[in-house]
């Protein structure tokens, strides 16, 4: 992918922008998936969950949030991570920060979101929560990829 991703970025470099190329890797990413898939017969499993999809839209739209089915989007990260800890994943796994690989710097989902997903469920769960506020925020900005697609009606 990074070959993939560095033509791209340099064939395309004139339109860079305050969040670079980070999107484009995500729909890269995507596009493999439903080459691969597509070359054994499958579907691609998406991989949010009730948290990151669904409360604050933390997913590039046409890219990580373009999947065929999602099976833990009814899921918190909470319970993603007891899932994981159930199927015998790795602790280390399991306990590694959470990121989506998609910044050159390493940033994190907790560095990118401002919040915690512990905090995010909280306030997801009680409006009286202190940090409900700013759940709310960041759920805002993203409600554009979580509501469906505007369509001009025209008259007939």
């Amino acid at each position: 992918m990074d070959k993939i991703y560095g033509s791209f970025s340099q064939v395309l470099n004139n339109f860079d922008n305050e969040h670079g190329f980070a999107n484009s890797r995500a729909r890269l990413r995507m596009a493999t998936l439903y080459q691969v898939a597509a070359a054994n017969s499958g579907i691609v499993v998406g991989t949010g969950n009730k948290v990151e999809d669904f409360g604050v839209g933390f997913y590039t739209k046409y890219g990580d949030g373009g999947v065929d089915i999602s099976p833990i989007a009814d899921c918190t990260k909470t319970q993603v991570w007891e899932l994981g800890k159930y199927l015998g994943v790795s602790e280390e796994i399991i306990n590694s920060q959470p990121t989506d690989g998609l910044w050159d710097d390493g940033r994190n989902d907790v560095q990118q979101l401002g919040m915690s997903y512990e905090d995010l469920e909280k306030a997801m769960e009680n409006k009286n929560d202190p940090n409900y506020q700013k759940y709310l925020k960041i759920r805002e900005k993203n409600l554009h990829k979580m509501n469906p697609i505007p369509v001009c009606k025209f008259n007939e």
